[in-house]
């Protein structure tokens, strides 16, 4: 894992979050981006350098809204940025890390993404992202 790429935080209002973590962090967004496929809609900040991604769900059946109802908001992932993914799915697989993605999929920000089950690394849901390039 090449670096921290991103921590991800799970909110139930998006604009009221972004308004609370703009004067926090004394910056704006740089960008939303709705992913469908997951029922989630992003706001990213820049810190650093490390994103800050906001999640609010857009569906109550979204794994956002899930785990908000579950454990409320807050910290939901930290994602580390991956040369090769699908490298790295399988070293961890190898590692007896629980894949909860075999296969990267398409994420927010321009990414390739997989998820390792917080079961199998210390109750952190941990992501793995790579760029998609041009």
């Amino acid at each position: 894992m090449k670096k921290l790429e991103h921590i991800g935080i799970a909110v139930q209002n998006l604009e009221e979050a972004e308004t609370l973590f703009s004067k926090l962090l004394g910056t704006m967004p740089y960008k939303r981006e709705e992913v469908a496929s997951e029922g989630v809609i992003t706001s990213f900040f820049n810190v650093g350098n490390v994103k800050i991604e906001l999640l609010a769900a857009t569906n109550e059946n979204s794994p956002i809204a899930k785990f908000i109802e579950k454990k409320g908001e807050g910290l939901h992932h930290l994602a580390f940025e991956v040369e090769h993914i699908e490298e790295e799915l399988h070293n961890k697989d190898q590692l007896g890390f629980q894949l909860i993605n075999k296969e990267p999929k398409t994420g927010a920000d321009n990414k390739r993404i997989a998820f390792l089950h917080p079961k199998s690394t210390g109750n952190v849901l941990v992501e793995m992202c790579q760029d998609k390039g041009e």
